[in-house]
């Protein structure tokens, strides 16, 4: 793709005047521009972006082409790839035209997702009939496939979460789904569909048409639920389509550990988690709880056993022995299992990056506590044996037995269980019933600044 530029901005009778050119007169007229800084236009400041290619050069995309830009808005040039390969480089929306219309309308309505439609260049799609062919053509495709990703992935890129927001759905081809689209009866419905289908999700977007008209007279309290509203529909695309009908389910934000089976609730209890703290918050992520450990020893990390063990050591020379623990030559110490042990008669196995798991705790009394919010983040169960009971399939007293047979022992679940530990500061109830939580960790101020950054 040639490296030329052009000016941005012009109005209708600039660009088609620049567009009757001959293609050949064309590229020496960009290079022209790029030379002398657009000086045929001096009233105008000349912004430099990449040129695209002729009309007839859709071909040129399947090089690795540098940023594409239309009218100042970047293009994301990868997924044009993508799309484009799909249709021989050839034009699309030429012959699409009603097609291309009702999904332009659905990219209208994106604010009905919590999004921002000109993330999606909804003013240039308004005025697309000014730009000349190509670039109307690259720019539609542009919109319908970032605002796919979005339904699909979330707005926020996985790069621009911090790193404890590891929740991703599987993976989507938007190309794909974008010409599934263009063949049905309904192109936005099909391009609607790849957003989340929840009961929160659906909750959620019937709150944002609740209050959006009170908006302006509601002040600042209105406005803050909009934004924890819209913020929590992102963090609903980060989820699993659909989700697993059976699964461990733990909103960090409500303090609480719901298991469903057959998507309906059949156990919930309360949790203890991280405290406020950056480095002890427990993370977002999804895992599988593969097995239950009875009677687990509790090996504390290096790095809180420096931060906070061997100042205690210092005071009391007899603190290890007195809780039945013992040094590790890498520096970690481990508590011996017991009925006292900081992670009390049950674990639950779920690999995951983080080192995060559910598990018993000897402190029962911090249940009654609101703030709940006490560990280095891991995940403390109120009623972990019931719990256990659900997940092993057996009855409580087959698990009463297996823990008082002493010793660590590992059972592995009949069927390995998804777990989803979420931060979700706004969520469906059982009922239905839209639920708000304070956002303790401060998290919803970053995704909502993210989802305010176009392109």
């Amino acid at each position: 793709m040639r490296a030329l530029r052009w000016k941005v901005g012009l109005d209708r009778e600039e660009q088609l005047s620049f567009a009757q050119v001959p293609v050949s007169r064309r590229t020496t007229l960009a290079a022209a521009c790029a030379l002398s800084a657009c000086s045929a236009y001096p009233e105008r400041e000349a912004v430099p972006v990449q040129a695209l290619p002729a009309d007839t050069e859709l071909r040129d995309l399947s090089d690795d082409a540098p940023e594409l830009v239309v009218a100042g808005e970047r293009l994301n040039a990868g997924l044009l790839r993508r799309f484009y390969a799909r249709h021989g480089f050839e034009p699309v929306w030429t012959t699409r035209q009603t097609q291309a219309d009702s999904l332009v309308d659905a990219v209208l309505r994106a604010g009905d997702h919590g999004l921002d439609p000109e993330r999606f260049h909804a003013s240039l799609l308004l005025r697309r009939a000014t730009f000349p062919p190509l670039r109307r053509e690259l720019l539609l495709s542009d919109a319908f496939l970032s605002y796919a990703s979005a339904l699909a992935f979330g707005a926020v890129p996985v790069e621009r979460r911090k790193d404890g927001e590891a929740l991703t759905p599987e993976p989507t081809d938007v190309a794909a789904a974008l010409d599934t689209a263009i063949g049905s009866p309904d192109p936005a419905a099909a391009i609607e569909a790849l957003a989340p289908a929840t009961p929160t999700y659906q909750a959620l977007r019937q709150a944002l048409r609740r209050y959006r008209p009170g908006a302006p007279a509601g002040g600042s309290a209105t406005a803050s639920r909009l934004r924890q509203i819209e913020v929590n529909l992102e963090r609903q695309r980060w989820l699993s389509r659909p989700l697993p009908a059976d699964r461990a389910w733990v909103n960090v934000a409500d303090q609480r550990l719901v298991l469903y089976r057959a998507d309906q609730p059949i156990f919930s209890t309360r949790v203890v988690v991280g405290d406020d703290a950056q480095r002890n918050q427990s993370p977002e992520f999804r895992a599988m709880i593969e097995a239950s450990f009875f009677n687990p020893p509790w090996v504390i990390p290096s790095d809180i056993v420096t931060a906070e063990i061997l100042p205690i050591i210092s005071r009391d020379p007899h603190y290890l022995t007195r809780n039945n623990m013992v040094m590790r030559d890498n520096g970690e110490v481990e508590q011996q299992p017991g009925p006292n042990a900081g992670l009390g008669l049950i674990m639950f196995d779920m690999p995951n990056r983080f080192d995060v798991y559910l598990h018993d705790t000897p402190d029962k009394h911090l249940f009654s506590r609101d703030n709940r919010r006490i560990s280095h983040g891991c995940i403390r169960v109120q009623n972990p044996l019931e719990f256990a009971a659900l997940l092993m399939q057996q009855p409580i007293d087959a698990i009463h037995q297996g823990i008082a047979i002493g010793g660590t022992i590992r059972n592995s679940l009949p069927t390995p269980v998804p777990v989803f530990v979420v931060y979700q500061t706004a969520f469906a109830d059982a009922d239905g019933r839209l639920e708000f939580r304070p956002d303790f960790y401060n998290r919803d101020a970053d995704i909502w600044r993210h989802l305010q950054q176009r392109g």
